[in-house]
This record gives C-alpha cells, sequence and structure tokens, in this order.
C-alpha cells in the first residue's frame, strides 16, 4: 500500500492543478471492461445487455389463431349472407382471441355479424378466408433473427423472447457497484447522496452491492474500499482540502490514488484510483465530492461512465440531447469545464437557473437539463446555438 504523494495531498494547500477531463476519460476508458457474460433466467435480465444475438426458437403464432373474439367459420359457409338473407352456420365455434383455430375453420365472424337466437346461430355478413386469423408465424419464424448482441433488454424484449421458446439469455451482468459516504454531511443536514446515487447507477445498468455511511476515518475507509465483493466503488465525500477530507489519502492507503482534482465545474475535488480488491488489477474507486449538487455532476461526467461501461454500455451520456438557443450568456471559467443547468423556455431558449459553482440540488430540480461548457471557452454568448442534455 501508498502513502498519498505530496502532489495529491492537497489538504491545508489546496490544488495546484486540476487534471483535464479527457484524462480522466481515458482513465477510466483503460481500467473498466464488462463482467464475463453469463447465462440467467429470462426474468433476470431486464435492463442488462444481450452479449449475443437471439434468434426465434419456433414459429409465433405456432399455429393458425383467432385474432378477435367471434365464431370460428368456413368462410365458404358465410356466401351471401346479410340481414336480409340470414345462412345458417352448421359449424361455427364460438373463440377467444388467441385461442386456436379449430379443423376446418379459416376465418373469425365477429359476434355482432351472428344472429344466435335459434337453433343454429346464423350468419348476417360474410366474410373472407383468413379474416381476423393471425397465421402460423406470422410474426416471427424458427430461426429468425430477434434481437441483436449488444441489446439492452426492456421489458417487451423479454416478453418477445418468452413468446419464442426462450427461457434463459446470455448476457453482460450488471456491475456490482459499493457507495460509500464518507464523515455525512458538514452542515448535519439529511442525508441525500445514498438515495441519488443508487438511482443513478440502476440508470445506467449497474447494481447497487451496498449503500454505507462511514466516518471521516482514513483507516475505515480503506478497509472499505479494499474489501472483495464490488466491481467498482463510489465514495461521497470528504475529497477536498480540508483537514478531515480524508478519502484521497485512504484510497493511496488502499492501493493507489492516480488523479485527484478534476478540471470541471462542479465536481472539480472528485479523483480516481484503484483499491487492491480481488480482480487482477483492482477494484475503481470513484471519488465523488460531498456537496449534492458536485456529486450529480462527478458522477454524470466520470462514475456514470464507468458504471455504463462495467454494464457493456456505451460511454457516453445517456441523456435525450436537444438543440437550443441562449437567452442569456452562460459564463464560464478558461480551463475548466463547466456543467450549467438551465431551463427550456417554450420558444426553444435556454437561460441558466444556477452557476455551476452554485451549491445544491434545488436548481437541478428546476432545470430541464444540462449544457456543457467545455474547458477552452470563456462562455457562450447569448444567442448562441447549444446542445442541451435534458434531465429524465
Amino acid at each position: 500500500m501508498s502513502a498519498v504523494s505530496a502532489a495529491f495531498d492537497v489538504r491545508g494547500r489546496g490544488f495546484a492543478r486540476r487534471a483535464p477531463l479527457s484524462l480522466a476519460w481515458d482513465w477510466i476508458d483503460g481500467r473498466i471492461l464488462p463482467s464475463a457474460a453469463r447465462r440467467l433466467a429470462l426474468a433476470d435480465c431486464v435492463g442488462l445487455r444481450l452479449a449475443e444475438a437471439v434468434a426465434a426458437d419456433g414459429d409465433w403464432p405456432p399455429a393458425d389463431r383467432a385474432a378477435a373474439d367471434g365464431y370460428a367459420v368456413a368462410a365458404a359457409d358465410t356466401l351471401g349472407a346479410g340481414s336480409y338473407n340470414p345462412v345458417p352456420l352448421m359449424a361455427a365455434v364460438p373463440v377467444s382471441a388467441g385461442e386456436p383455430m379449430p379443423p376446418g375453420s379459416d376465418a373469425v365472424l365477429p359476434f355482432e355479424a351472428v344472429y344466435a337466437a335459434g337453433p343454429l346461430p346464423e350468419a348476417v355478413d360474410a366474410v373472407a378466408p383468413g379474416c381476423g386469423v393471425e397465421r402460423r408465424g406470422a410474426w416471427m419464424r424458427v430461426g429468425d433473427p430477434l434481437l441483436p448482441a449488444g441489446r439492452r433488454l426492456r421489458p417487451a424484449d423479454l416478453g418477445l423472447l418468452a413468446a419464442a421458446g426462450h427461457r434463459t439469455l446470455t448476457v453482460l451482468p450488471a456491475p456490482r457497484v459499493r457507495i460509500l459516504l464518507a464523515g455525512g454531511p458538514r452542515d448535519g443536514a439529511p442525508e441525500q447522496l445514498g438515495v441519488m446515487l443508487a438511482a443513478l447507477v440502476v440508470r445506467d445498468g449497474g447494481r447497487v452491492e451496498s449503500i454505507e455511511a462511514l466516518p471521516a476515518d482514513r483507516a475505515a475507509l480503506a478497509l472499505a474500499y479494499a474489501r472483495p465483493g464490488a466491481d467498482l466503488i463510489l465514495s461521497a465525500g470528504r475529497t477536498g482540502c480540508g483537514p478531515d477530507d480524508v478519502a484521497p489519502p485512504a484510497l493511496a492507503d488502499a492501493g493507489s490514488l492516480d488523479l485527484h482534482g478534476i478540471a470541471m465545474r462542479p465536481g472539480g475535488s472528485a479523483g480516481l484510483g484503484l483499491a487492491a480488491g480481488d480482480g487482477a488489477g483492482g477494484v475503481p474507486v470513484l471519488l465523488l465530492p460531498g456537496e449534492p449538487m458536485a456529486a450529480l455532476a462527478a458522477y454524470e461526467l466520470l462514475a456514470g461512465r464507468a458504471v455504463r461501461l462495467g454494464a457493456g454500455l456505451p460511454a457516453g451520456l445517456p441523456h435525450a440531447t436537444a438543440d437550443a438557443v441562449t437567452a442569456r450568456k452562460l459564463v464560464s471559467e478558461i480551463g475548466c469545464l463547466d456543467l450549467h443547468r438551465v431551463r427550456l423556455d417554450g420558444d426553444g431558449r435556454i437561460e441558466p437557473v444556477g452557476s455551476p459553482g452554485w451549491p445544491g440540488l434545488a436548481a437541478a430540480a428546476r432545470a430541464d437539463g444540462f449544457v456543457l461548457v467545455p474547458a477552452g471557452s470563456e462562455g457562450v454568448p447569448d444567442g448562441a446555438a447549444v446542445t442541451m442534455y435534458r434531465f429524465g
């Protein structure tokens, strides 16, 4: 285990420099790999990514079946039927949608087209062959490709695969993510980070292994980082320059602190490193600030990327985007990527609802999304075209 180097120990000194976000992304991309594919029961696969393409194991429907409620009939038996010329039906069988068609029938006559008060039902309308019938294999034939490798499985996908005869699938399992809350809120406010980070992890395809509140204690944190059982660790809190900001040195004790201080606002005290765990190269640890908005930004731009890669999903931001025009200037700081929370008006124009340095989640709750201002920019003038990443 290594002691934290002087270059990284910012307690009481501040950050002499911060690493560009691209360097942090390179670190994540070079160390996060999906877990080995596993065969799981269909019900356990929602939200996971297919490791291989899936084809139909059989025809669907497996036989001709009724597509609507009515009477299964031979269409030829209804020729000439009408309201003034009812035609008795010698072989009409009531069926519900989804039931197999009885032998000898090739159409479904709606109930309203049948007069059933006499000894025999009578057709009062004619029907063509195949009307009201789903033919065998109408939706898929055995061997037809269904879903490609890499598909993130939706609930409807699982229904389709069950219909196609699949009971298990080969998928990339969700990465196990340990969430550690270091030291708790400084101002005594209710804890906010655990529930927020857990929801974000699930959104990005991860599985929360545990959520643990720990004191601002270097040894206790180092033990929690090094404990086996997680594929990725998110540690929130105690990452700054104060005397009790012990998360970075604790990570150095547990393995290595590779980056501390990222050129982004908010979230600039984030860090990355490896804990000696049950993985061959160590378990990646993402250090997130304890201030909630800074933690949210650091998750979106750093930790979320790691969770998605671990789930076999694309690394990029998962948000839908919208083209917009600024209604007011977005002020930025050269050398630092800024995440501006913005609100969208009815004319497709956006305005900030809080500066990147403004703390708290209230502004994020009022925002429709965020805009990223690159590190090399002094800001975005009013009337400029931008890309907004939408919340939700």
